[in-house]
């Protein structure tokens, strides 16, 4: 029963997982980039002006652009997910120490 239960869970956990990062890209310009995936012609052709592309592939596109509601206007120019890139993550990064051995 646990194994089952568990099977169940993890699908629901990802789905809730999607879709806190596309409201944290919808809401905030905490992300310094942001990759949209599965992206249609007609958004490759509606991008916001000012927008540089970092990577791009056949399922996602890498975007930058330091206009204020980035995410936002993504969605707006026809974008079906939204997702954050080049966040840190909720851990610090260690500190680097110059001790010599």
């Amino acid at each position: 029963m646990t194994i089952k239960r568990l099977l169940l869970a993890l699908p629901l956990v990802f789905v809730a997982w999607i879709t806190v990062m596309a409201l944290v890209m919808r809401i905030s310009d905490a992300a310094p980039a942001a990759v949209v995936l599965f992206p249609s012609p007609e958004f490759m052709a509606a991008m916001p002006p000012g927008t540089a592309i970092i990577a791009a592939n056949a399922v996602s596109v890498t975007l930058r652009s330091d206009i204020p509601g980035f995410g936002a206007l993504l969605y707006q120019s026809g974008a079906l997910l939204v997702l954050p890139a080049g966040l840190t993550g909720c851990l610090p990064l260690p500190k680097q120490t110059n001790a010599k051995p």
